[in-house]
């Protein structure tokens, strides 16, 4: 690995230099560190962008579009790295399909970061030069950028094995014109904050309530905090699958996840495994804003999505589009009172508190107050 970058790349310079090199389509999952070279696609490039819902997916999408003759990129959260070790090793080297990767370094050794961060933070070089894939920082000079990705080229050109650019906070600056707002997108619903306490209100008392990471488990830490909630931080996708194993296990209890669109397609999987176990206490509740708002607002598929008839097909027992208070509980009574398990997407707008806060309860403490919860 090189030394830390020191100024930000405008995220034009660095998709104007990648499609004169002849890479694209580009795909991946947000993280703030990329963003703006996302927003930057998506307001400029916008047939260049394929939408994935996973880490994985995209590893093997650009996989395709290189079957297909093109130079694909790959654009992702380290945390989401993890998500891609099987495509990468098992069908981009086993198949010597190159792929670019643009990895981010959230809990980069030094940087103040997130909890969910530190322990891929820390492996996240060795862990892309274990699956043999060269690496190095992403140059903060568009010069020494163009250089490097040349260099790039030609070693996934003469073996066939990905090449991966790590980038560190502040190595891309912010895109200069965002899109609209998604709140502006959607007059007139709830925001999240709103959602979750509509739901914390007509809940049975007991319920208990793992909050997906990210603004959702803020919130709901901030306004509602209680020993029966579990905040889950990292892991996105899986509080539905954590929920799933506490309603399994837990008798005599109401459970429901507060879970959000793109974690849901990000581990759809985990609807099938629902349906399939049908847990009697579960209540599964979609905060769906359409965007990663954490990172900057890009979309995420779910506009396209109807997840209530994915549900029905998975064996749900009932399902639930609601987007307004009064409609959110009533849902929510009603599928308690029925028994589960039921989805209630709730359709609400991005935004939130500039002053939101990260949630004071460690998570090993969150844990295990949780389980105390459980126990009484």
């Amino acid at each position: 690995m090189t030394t830390a970058t020191t100024a930000g790349l405008a995220p034009s310079a660095v998709v104007d230099l990648l499609r004169e090199r002849g890479f694209g389509p580009f795909t991946g999952v947000p993280c703030s560190f990329l963003g703006p070279v996302i927003t930057c696609l998506e307001a400029e490039h916008p047939q260049d962008y394929v939408i994935a819902a996973n880490e994985g997916e995209a590893v093997a999408i650009a996989a395709g579009a290189h079957l297909a003759g093109r130079s694909p990129v790959v654009i992702l959260q380290n945390s989401g790295l993890g998500n891609t070790v099987n495509p990468l090793t098992s069908l981009c080297h086993t198949l010597r399909l190159p792929v670019l990767l643009f990895v981010t370094w959230r809990g980069r050794p030094g940087s103040p970061d997130e909890p969910q961060h530190e322990l891929m933070g820390e492996i996240t070089p060795g862990l892309l030069t274990t699956m043999g894939i060269r690496n190095e920082l992403l140059p903060d000079d568009p010069a020494r950028f163009a250089e490097r990705l040349d260099a790039a080229a030609e070693h996934m050109a003469a073996t066939g094995l990905p090449f991966a650019f790590v980038v560190p906070k502040g190595a891309i600056s912010p895109y200069p014109h965002p899109t609209a707002e998604p709140a502006a997108r959607h007059p007139g619903l709830m925001l999240r904050a709103e959602a979750i306490g509509q739901v914390v209100e007509a809940m049975d008392p007991r319920t208990l309530l793992v909050a997906t990471t990210g603004k959702t488990a803020r919130e709901l830490e901030r306004d509602f905090d209680r020993p029966e909630n579990l905040y889950v931080v990292g892991s996105m996708g899986c509080a539905s699958s954590v929920a799933l194993g506490v309603a399994l296990y837990t008798e005599g209890r109401p459970v429901a996840v507060l879970d959000g669109d793109g974690a849901a397609l990000m581990r759809l999987e985990a609807m099938a495994a629902v349906g399939r176990q049908k847990p009697t206490g579960l209540t599964h509740i979609l905060l769906d804003n359409e965007a990663y708002e954490s990172t900057g607002g890009q979309p995420t598929a779910s506009a396209g999505v109807d997840f209530c008839a994915i549900a029905t097909a998975c064996g749900y027992r009932a399902t639930y589009d609601v987007s307004d208070a009064r409609g959110l509980r009533a849902a929510v009574r009603q599928a308690q009172q029925d028994g589960g398990p039921q989805l209630i997407r709730v359709r609400i707008a991005s935004g939130s508190d500039p002053r939101l806060g990260r949630p004071a309860l460690r998570p090993p403490q969150s844990a295990a107050r949780f389980m105390e919860a459980v126990s009484r």
